[in-house]
Formats: structure tokens, C-alpha cells, sequence
């Protein structure tokens, strides 16, 4: 009793957005981000108002700036919060004590399988590149640097060729990202092939390559 919105948040490092710290704050937080991943997906940046977006999630105006000080600062956190999702959609497969190009294998059967139930990600990640630069390299970066460590340790345990220095694996990291990235947009968000086969196919690439 006597509470106000800007009781549940406090400040964050400065990217225009406020963390909750309280349950109902995070709650409130996620309803936001939610409405926007649809409003943004659906429309694009441009067409997107601050307004659709709490009639959507079913919160005030005033407790949108509660949370986000503008639109961008809104985009800026979705990104990175759809970001992590994909980081977390795929975490399964690399808790497991298997190797590593089964690992992976498994990490993108998993991400064509989060594709396909977020189909929204392709366009607001694309848009990122324009609205917010900084971020849409941020996402791309993070991503590369986890799967880099996954290839350093890898080498370390023998599961691949041990002559591949780290600036070597830095760039099969890149390229396996990007097959990823069009491997979802083509059987997942274009159409709806089986994960597992495209993730079996796609891995044979890294496991004996494609010479006679």
C-alpha cells in the first residue's frame, strides 16, 4: 500500500531502461517486452507506437516510462532479451557430456525448433541493424564468442583437429552461425522441415565435409 511503479524498478547501466526488483516489477517488465516482441514483429519499428504496445501488454502509459525512457531504449532491450532466449533455447545441448559436434548438432535443432515458435526474431534482429547497431553486433558477437569457447575446448579434448589455432576456430564460429541464422529462416520461418534432419545434414558438413 502506497506503492508506485517506480518503486519496483531502479536504474540501469545507462541503456535507457530500469531493472525491476521486485517479482511484480519483472512481471510488469515481461508483459512489455512480450507485447513489443509482437507489435515490432508484426509492423516494424517505424510503425510501432509506444501506445499499441501497453495496450497490448495491458499496462498504462505512465508505467511504460516506468521501465523504458523511449521506443528505442524498448528495442534496444528486446534485442538483447530475445538474444538471450536463443542463447537459452539452445543451453541444453552443451550441459551434456557428449561430444561436441553432437553438442552441436542438438544446440541447432534446438534453435530451428525456437525459430519456428518465434518467427518474430528474424525481423526485429534485421531491424536492429538500422534502429540500433551497437546491439545488432552485440548479438552476433556473443553469439560467436560462445561458440568459439565451445571449438577452443573442444580441440582441447581431441573431438577436433588440433593443428585449428583459436583465430581459426574464431572463423568456423562465424560461418557456423551464419548457416544457423539461414538454416532457421529457411526451414523454420519460411517453411516447416523436420529440426532434427536439417540439424543431421548440416552437421555432417562440420563432421567429414562435402569432397568425394
Amino acid at each position: 500500500m502506497g506503492e508506485t511503479a517506480e518503486d519496483h524498478v531502479r536504474p540501469s547501466a545507462g541503456d535507457g531502461s530500469k531493472t525491476p526488483r521486485t517479482a511484480r516489477g519483472e512481471r510488469t517488465l515481461r508483459k512489455i517486452l512480450d507485447a513489443a516482441r509482437e507489435e515490432f514483429g508484426e509492423r516494424g519499428f517505424s510503425d510501432t507506437s509506444i501506445v499499441g504496445i501497453t495496450q497490448r501488454a495491458g499496462v498504462a502509459l505512465g508505467t511504460f516510462y516506468t521501465y523504458f525512457e523511449s521506443k528505442e531504449a524498448l528495442f534496444q532491450a528486446l534485442v538483447r532479451d530475445m538474444s538471450a532466449q536463443v542463447r537459452d533455447a539452445a543451453a541444453p545441448a552443451f550441459t551434456e557430456p557428449v561430444h561436441a559436434l553432437d553438442a552441436a548438432r542438438r544446440g541447432l535443432e534446438l534453435f530451428l525448433q525456437f525459430a519456428r515458435k518465434n518467427r518474430h526474431i528474424y525481423r526485429i534482429i534485421d531491424e536492429a541493424e538500422f534502429v540500433d547497431p551497437a546491439t545488432y553486433r552485440e548479438h552476433y558477437e556473443t553469439t560467436v564468442t560462445r561458440i568459439t569457447a565451445r571449438l577452443i575446448a573442444a580441440r582441447g579434448k581431441g573431438e577436433i583437429a588440433a593443428d585449428l589455432s583459436d583465430d581459426d576456430l574464431e572463423i568456423l564460429a562465424w560461418a557456423s552461425m551464419g548457416a544457423n541464422v539461414f538454416l532457421g529462416l529457411r526451414y523454420s520461418v519460411w517453411d516447416s522441415a523436420d529440426p532434427a534432419s536439417v540439424a543431421a545434414v548440416a552437421n555432417r558438413l562440420f563432421r567429414k565435409g562435402i569432397a568425394a
